[in-house]
């Protein structure tokens, strides 16, 4: 169960962000009211970034590559409607 709140965490954090032109190569910012401890995690993971004072993450590359994985994987009963 960790994981799968891990993953839709990340899912949710994509599906919900937003392009800013002046964040480097494909990041994108979301906000983060999501709990901690899976934040932190992700943050481990080198999928998002940010400062714990703000409240909002940037999505690295690899966390944007991890969540369109991760929509392919919960959402492809959803495109096919």
């Amino acid at each position: 169960m960790e994981e799968r709140i891990r993953e839709l965490t990340l899912l949710l954090l994509y599906l919900t962000s937003w392009k800013e032109n002046d964040l480097p190569g494909d990041m994108r910012r979301s906000w983060k009211g999501y709990p901690f401890e899976v934040l932190n995690e992700l943050t481990d993971e080198d999928f998002i970034r940010g400062s714990i004072k703000a409240k909002s993450v940037y999505l690295t590359e690899s966390g944007i590559k991890e969540a369109e994985r991760l929509m392919k994987k919960y959402l492809k009963d959803i495109e096919s409607n």
